[in-house]
């Protein structure tokens, strides 16, 4: 099976997004190149566990280096504070994720697969199982230098905290007009 690949290998723009207000809001992985674009939809906890591994991988390279690597201190602020390029269409839902640094080019390497239900006669035994392969119709494949990624990680954090505020006595998530907190047994009760 031929799978589509959505390359970029010095995109121009490479960002998390949002479309629609906190609580309903569907999250973007979005990468454009000139006039080329690609969008892809991924969930919440996907963009969080995307720039922590980041983080993770940019401190190792560092370290492992001995400093002599490329890569910059963590950004506070994001550069990129613009919304996502429109029209916004997405591509696929993203499945499984990975991330790698590439030596030769001195980048980080993510690939988003597409999420691909398995089917019920499928041999669990399969080949593809075996050899430890990611089976997707379509990947999203972009390399970004450190000093991009460290931006990358800034704009995500503040994405993702940018939603709901958390009830002080639960910590879930609150809509505008309140929740009904499991730590009262159910019943609403004034937060002050």
């Amino acid at each position: 099976m031929a799978i589509l690949v959505h390359r970029y290998d010095s995109p121009d723009r490479f960002v998390a997004g949002t479309v629609g207000q906190p609580g309903e809001r569907t999250f973007f992985l979005q990468a454009r190149e000139g006039n080329r674009m690609t969008s892809v939809v991924v969930e919440k906890q996907q963009v969080s566990v995307l720039a922590e591994h980041l983080e993770r991988v940019l401190d190792e390279v560092l370290r492992r280096s001995s400093g002599e690597a490329p890569v910059p201190p963590p950004a506070a602020v994001t550069s990129d504070t613009e919304p996502l390029d429109a029209p916004i269409t997405e591509e696929f839902r993203v499945g499984t994720m990975t991330i790698a640094w590439d030596p030769s080019v001195d980048k980080i390497v993510i690939e988003l697969f597409s999420n691909v239900e398995a089917e019920e006669s499928e041999d669990p035994e399969s080949e593809a199982s075996e050899t430890g392969e990611v089976e997707a119709d379509e990947v999203f494949v972009v390399k970004i230098t450190p000093s991009y990624a460290r931006d990358f990680v800034a704009r995500a954090t503040a994405l993702i905290s940018a939603g709901r505020p958390a009830c002080p006595f639960c910590l879930q998530p609150m809509d505008a007009s309140g929740h009904i907190c499991p730590r009262a047994n159910g019943y609403r009760r004034p937060l002050f």
